[in-house]
């Protein structure tokens, strides 16, 4: 048949082929096939493929693709990624869709990060992140040892953690600063007996049980500055090179603000009813009637309460607050504070206690199996840690549930709370596959050792 005589049969049969049934349709095509060699099926089967097995993902504008990918599940779409080489390509670009993944998981987000195949590997490395936490497996352990008496004060800042003991009766240098990642000691001198410690790359700063607060040289271990005054065992320490403060809270129930350059003693402010067992100096990041960002905030707490001061050059200042948990004086508050400038947070017996520092109220009240034992070490935007004698706890501040725990070895957990404490605390706000490093909790062991709770390497 020639072109011409053909084209015109195939459309007319093509219009009257239009006109059938479906079922007639069926028939018809059911004859050609019946009819046909294997070229003819061979070309069949070829072109049906093509037009049965069509690539959306492949077809369709990229930002449409996202879109639809966007209604998937994280798992789903690591499914979806086998699929083929094409859709891998596409479903890992879909950047949107792996950030909401990892928020979902309590991650951070750095928005500035441009490169599209970047989340779904962070993505990856939380969800396994995430699995070790929920069995039990991101940690490991370790041990300090160099003292020969029992620490009785620690305090951890940039990778450097500071113990040091409670009596002077040895040859052992009594403070000692170690290198966490490498279990190194790089400094050790002697001071008096320590109940509180903090430092800085210059100076160590010692509250003590003889009542006073020292300043030490690292370099030299000489004693730069003697701050006397208080009539009880100094328990927490706190200062600040810019205002030229210190402050110090003491079993005297008061809590005295220094010079720090010159060692006089500014006030001594008056109203705890029990021992100071924890001062925080801070900067407030929140604005109120009584305060405004910027101005800087003294925490004093005691068995029971929490007073805050407004303090600053002119030092004189009056309690602007006090909060408690209970009217009844059996519920204590456990031995930790957590002030960030835009909330207070302690632990009791009837639970895990959240202020809003612009307006001093309860935001709210975390409830745990056995509240009465646990304590709080330290408490972000997305995690809260906290320890009994038995184990160590991370919540999920969204769900307030336990989503790992570690096991402790047997110790006497220390009323003051100075002898533990928290590590790396960024991670609370957010892991980010970054910051799931370094030191989680450290404490003293009665042999004299520091027992370290350190991140596992995430694989």
């Amino acid at each position: 048949m020639e072109k011409k005589d053909f084209e015109t049969w195939l459309e007319n049969l093509s219009a009257s082929f239009f006109t059938l049934t479906d079922l007639q349709k069926n028939e018809t095509l059911d004859h050609l096939i019946s009819l046909s060699g294997a070229v003819q099926l061979r070309h069949l089967s070829n072109n049906l493929e093509t037009l049965l097995k069509r690539d959306f993902l492949k077809l369709l504008p990229l930002e449409l693709s996202f879109y639809l990918l966007k209604w998937l599940d994280p798992q789903t779409l690591l499914t979806c990624c086998l699929v083929s080489k094409q859709w891998n390509k596409v479903i890992s670009a879909c950047t949107e869709v792996w950030q909401t993944a990892c928020r979902s998981l309590g991650w951070q987000i750095d928005d500035t990060v441009q490169d599209t195949l970047h989340w779904k590997n962070v993505y990856l490395k939380a969800i396994l992140r995430m699995k070790q936490l929920a069995n039990h497996e991101a940690f490991q352990t370790a041990s300090l040892i160099g003292h020969s008496a029992r620490v009785y004060a620690l305090y951890y800042k940039d990778g450097l953690l500071c113990t040091d003991i409670s009596h002077t009766g040895s040859d052992d240098l009594s403070a000692k600063l170690w290198d966490v990642s490498t279990g190194q000691c790089i400094y050790g001198i002697q001071t008096h007996t320590c109940a509180a410690v903090t430092f800085d790359e210059l100076k160590l700063i010692t509250g003590s049980f003889d009542n006073t607060v020292a300043c030490w040289d690292w370099s030299s271990g000489a004693r730069i500055q003697h701050f006397r005054g208080h009539t009880g065992a100094v328990f927490s320490v706190d200062y600040n090179d810019e205002l030229d403060i210190l402050v110090s809270g003491s079993a005297d129930n008061t809590v005295k603000i220094w010079a720090l350059s010159s060692g006089s003693c500014l006030n001594t402010l008056t109203g705890h009813t029990e021992w100071v067992t924890k001062v925080v100096l801070q900067k407030c990041q929140v604005k109120s009637v009584m305060h405004s960002p910027g101005d800087y905030i003294l925490l004093s707490a005691d068995k029971y309460e929490i007073k805050i001061w407004p303090i600053g050059r002119e030092i004189n200042c009056k309690c602007l607050k006090t909060l408690y948990v209970s009217d009844d004086r059996s519920i204590s508050l456990q031995p930790r504070l957590h002030f960030d400038g835009k909330y207070i947070v302690c632990s009791s017996a009837l639970g895990l206690y959240q202020w809003d520092f612009a307006s001093y109220d309860i935001l709210r009240v975390i409830k745990m199996p056995d509240s009465t034992s646990l304590s709080l070490l330290g408490f972000g935007d997305i995690f809260a840690l906290l320890f009994d004698n038995h184990h160590l706890y991370i919540i999920d501040l969204r769900t307030e549930k336990v989503i790992s725990r570690w096991p402790l070895p047997e110790y006497r957990k220390s009323k003051r709370g100075s002898s533990f404490l928290a590590g790396e605390m960024a991670w609370l706000n957010g892991l980010d596959g970054v910051n799931d490093v370094g030191l989680v909790f450290a404490t003293s062991m009665p042999d004299h050792s520091i027992h370290l709770v350190l991140w596992k390497e995430n694989g």
